[in-house]
């Protein structure tokens, strides 16, 4: 036994003493280090003892939306990876057309005895769902975590990006390039990631070119989140004389290119064209693509910290006291804008001096 703890010790990173009181399931070890030593139990081929087993305490459920949109495989891998450090193993759940529900995805890992769950994109985004299936998943006693939304009824950790800035920064880039007729391409309308690019989009247009928020709405064009989505809404706007598109995806924005050489449009002399996220590869497309940097690493990190302190029981409340408990925070991340190729100055506009591309770019 003293060698099987020594090889466990040496393995996790702790001491003897520290391995003998997680396998005891003794009070005083941090979860961090918990997991550590279950990890290292698991990479030395040592069966779990059966009341550690059953927990799997070593698990951690992921829920993304589908992994199509390039963005939510860097995300998963970001968190991923900071899960593995922390000596826990992710459990990918992804959401696919006809397949299971957020709903069932999340009744599966609790079945799994996972420790905590990541929601990427999940209902708590849409503004007409039911978010009382996040206080019964916390009256179950299951830590989680969501990204990508927010409902300031829902006792939980929230990480976000600042989408009002980030639209913000796409309209104050493209107005310095002379541009007035500047359209936006989203999403639907009930997701609050939406919501909040309109707002940022209707002030850029307000401050930096004049335009009432009134004005915005025939600049405005709802789709989905694809290639296709982005071409049928970018083609839209061009057919209103908007000169720049600002797309709230770089899957959009790639359909909003299509949609302009489709009409003879040249990009970026024509057309001004700006993406959302700067998924990977995005920077080598035809032109490479002006886009708004969404902080995946800083954001992953952060959920992965946050879920961290919600399975140590930093926040816990016992059913009595829930009601009662304060709200929880939203943690939201600046983005950041990438100068590339997709933008330039105005038809018929002064050329503007280039903007320096982003460090990285």
């Amino acid at each position: 036994m003293t060698a099987r703890l020594a090889d466990i010790a040496a393995q996790a990173g702790v001491s003897e003493a520290t391995v003998s009181r997680v396998l005891n399931e003794k009070p005083g070890v941090a979860t961090a280090t918990r997991a550590s030593v279950l990890a290292a139990l698991d990479a030395l081929g040592y069966e779990r003892p059966l009341r550690l087993r059953r927990r799997g305490t070593g698990l951690v459920g992921l829920i993304t939306p589908e992994l199509e949109n390039p963005i939510f495989p860097a995300l998963a891998q970001v968190i991923g990876q900071a899960l593995t450090r922390q000596g826990y193993a992710p459990v990918l759940a992804t959401q696919t057309p006809g397949g299971p529900t957020e709903d069932e995805l999340t009744e599966m890992l609790v079945d799994r005895g996972v420790a905590g769950i990541i929601v990427v994109s999940g209902l708590h985004a849409d503004t007409t769902a039911d978010v009382r299936r996040y206080a019964r998943l916390r009256a179950a006693g299951m830590p989680f975590v969501l990204v990508d939304g927010y409902a300031p009824q829902v006792r939980a950790p929230f990480i976000s990006p600042d989408d009002r800035a980030a639209t913000e920064l796409a309209v104050t880039h493209l107005a310095a390039l002379g541009h007035h007729r500047i359209g936006l391409a989203l999403g639907p309308a009930r997701f609050v990631p939406v919501q909040r690019k309109i707002e940022g989009f209707q002030r850029g247009m307000r401050q930096r070119l004049g335009v009432a928020p009134e004005a915005c709405a025939e600049l405005i064009e709802h789709s989905l989140y694809t290639l296709e989505g982005g071409r049928a809404a970018g083609g839209a706007l061009l057919e209103r004389g908007c000169t720049a598109v600002v797309c709230a995806s770089d899957m959009m924005a790639l359909g909003a290119v299509r949609a302009a050489r489709e009409r003879g449009l040249r990009v970026p002399r024509d057309v001004s064209v700006i993406g959302f996220d700067d998924s990977p590869l995005i920077a080598f497309t035809d032109p490479p693509l002006t886009t708004v940097r969404k902080p995946v690493r800083a954001m992953g990190q952060a959920a992965v910290r946050a879920l961290l302190e919600e399975i140590g029981g930093a926040h816990s409340a016992d059913a009595a006291s829930a009601a009662s408990a304060p709200l929880y925070s939203e943690f939201v991340f600046l983005p950041e804008l990438v100068v590339r190729e997709s933008t330039a100055s105005a038809p018929g506009a002064a050329p503007a001096a280039p903007a320096r591309p982003a460090q990285g770019a």
